[in-house]
């Protein structure tokens, strides 16, 4: 059971976590209604973790995840277990999503099921297929549509069917925040992902560019919630969300700095960042 929750990778579920807490509350306290919550946040932690099954997997069969890798043990790669079974506990994630997902939408509109298929079609061209685009430079631009955007609007649509203009802005934030975790570990492993022939948006850009786009990610993303709030879009209490800011120094510090392995301190404060930043923000739109 260790090796199946390793291979889920939790830390990553923070950014499926955060995006549906400020979509449901975006909405406010009186119009939250909890069981699609419940519901959305189903399909947002079976789509991660389905993905990070499906990551593994493809990138074990592909030869890509090497011994010289700084994160976490993959299953494949490490021998931890058998590739079909980690195809199959992708599959199975993807299917406890979609299950949630299909009852959502039978609560709400049809609809729901053609972003869930997208959804699901990004998950498998991610790290599958003949050109996975997470190796294009283009992941950042999934996270953000699929775990900012989508996620956030998404689970302030369930809730009364009607999307308000804050949920547009802090739906962006956590997309930004989500993107800054990927953005952290692929400037880790710029040297391994290098050698591997993975054209990941750090090894575009090379390890300065990357770590200036990091920092300046994290600020936006951090800022946008004051901005709505100045601009009429969000309660004015979101402005306290700015509380969290201090949490970003180290880790922005470390990522501005630090080399190979010391980065992985970088992705566990941004992580840290990620939950305390969701949370209060969430708990502030839902005491205005």
């Amino acid at each position: 059971m260790a090796v199946w929750v390793l291979g889920a990778r939790p830390r990553t579920l923070v950014a499926a976590i955060v995006p549906v807490a400020l979509g449901a509350a975006s909405v406010g306290r009186s119009a939250v209604d909890v069981p699609r919550t419940l519901l959305a946040l189903g399909v947002a932690l079976g789509l991660q973790i389905g993905v990070n099954y499906a990551n593994d997997y493809f990138d074990g069969v592909r030869g890509v995840d090497t011994q010289a890798r700084l994160g976490p043990p993959r299953l494949v790669a490490s021998g931890f277990a058998d590739r079909r079974a980690v195809a199959l506990a992708a599959c199975l994630s993807v299917g406890v999503a979609g299950a949630a997902g299909i009852v959502l939408a039978a609560l709400t509109t049809a609809w729901l099921l053609v972003a869930g298929a997208l959804a699901v079609l990004a998950l498998v061209l991610y790290s599958g297929g003949p050109r996975p685009y997470a190796e294009q430079g283009l992941g950042e631009v999934a996270v953000f549509l699929f775990f900012g955007i989508v996620a956030t609007v998404g689970t302030a649509y369930v809730q009364r069917l009607h999307v308000p203009a804050g949920a547009w802005w802090v739906a962006s934030s956590a997309g930004l925040l989500a993107c800054a975790l990927l953005m952290a570990n692929n400037l880790r492993d710029i040297p391994t992902d290098r050698d591997t022939g993975k054209r990941t948006l750090a090894v575009r850009l090379g390890e300065r560019r990357s770590r200036g786009l990091l920092v300046a990610t994290v600020v936006t993303a951090l800022v946008l919630p004051a901005v709505g709030a100045v601009a009429g879009a969000l309660p004015r209490l979101a402005i306290a969300s700015l509380l969290a800011s201090p949490l970003a120094v180290r880790p922005l510090r470390i990522a501005m700095t630090a080399h190979g392995r010391r980065l992985v301190a970088t992705l566990a404060g941004l992580t840290r960042l990620d939950l305390v930043f969701g949370a209060l923000l969430a708990a502030l739109l839902l005491a205005s």
